[in-house]
């Protein structure tokens, strides 16, 4: 395994954080954006929005610093969720989602994409859900945005696939983590029985999916979509 530069964003708590665990302890140097600047303990953080254009120039710069070097892989992963029903739903609560799922993954590919050209090396990763594939009520904003990544995948292989760089979307389904904890027990039953897996992934197998992408092994890999979600939405 080849060392590399990683930066993963909303790297704070949850999936986001797993990932960066796992990173770090396969022997990638890695960073973790906060939007308080804060680090989880045993990683290093810098402070990032990605719904800001020179907050994420700024938190390329500070990682890059602490890296010693360019970015390598970049794991697009923050976002936020503001459910409603589209009838309800207001210009504001669906802008407030797209712009910091999909358009804060563009930002952070974009300049991503700078070091990756000069290195003829990159590994772009979108972490979008099943909910993007399969659709959700009540989410029509969330699942747009997170739709939008495999779009935003694709036209990346096309337009920088020659350079070495790849561009791939992971999609997972329900995950264990303090959110899906606090759903009913009975709801919880009723999401399980959905899934041919009879039960909820656990973080680090999002993680691992990651990790895979990430690696010199996966470099023929991308455009692809890879659904971590027990067979729920099964890549659609």
């Amino acid at each position: 395994m080849t060392a590399r530069n990683v930066l993963v964003t909303g790297g704070n708590r949850g999936i986001g954080k797993s990932i960066a665990e796992a990173m770090a302890a396969a022997g990638h140097n890695v960073v973790v954006t906060t939007r308080s600047g804060d680090a989880p303990e045993g990683l290093r953080a810098v402070r990032g929005d990605v719904t800001d254009s020179a907050s994420v120039d700024a938190a390329f710069a500070a990682a890059e610093e602490l890296l010693g070097g360019p970015v390598e892989v970049v794991v697009a992963n923050a976002g936020i969720t503001k459910d409603g029903l589209l009838m309800r739903m207001s210009d504001a609560d669906f802008d407030a989602v797209v712009d910091t799922n999909l358009a804060g993954s563009f930002r952070c590919a974009r300049r991503a994409s700078v070091g990756m050209i000069k290195k003829r090396f990159g590994r772009i990763i979108f972490i979008s859900s099943v909910v993007g594939l399969y659709g959700g009520p009540g989410q029509t904003n969330y699942s747009a945005s997170k739709s939008g990544l495999v779009g935003l995948a694709r036209s990346i292989t096309r337009e920088l696939g020659g350079r070495g760089i790849t561009a791939n979307v992971v999609a997972p389904g329900f995950i264990e983590t303090d959110m899906t904890a606090e759903v009913p027990e009975d709801r919880q039953k009723e999401y399980k029985a959905a899934i041919p897996a009879g039960r909820f992934a656990t973080p680090p197998e999002v993680a691992a999916a990651v990790l895979f992408l990430a690696s010199d092994e996966a470099a023929y890999i991308s455009g692809a979509v890879i659904p971590v979600d027990g067979g729920l939405g099964m890549g659609h």
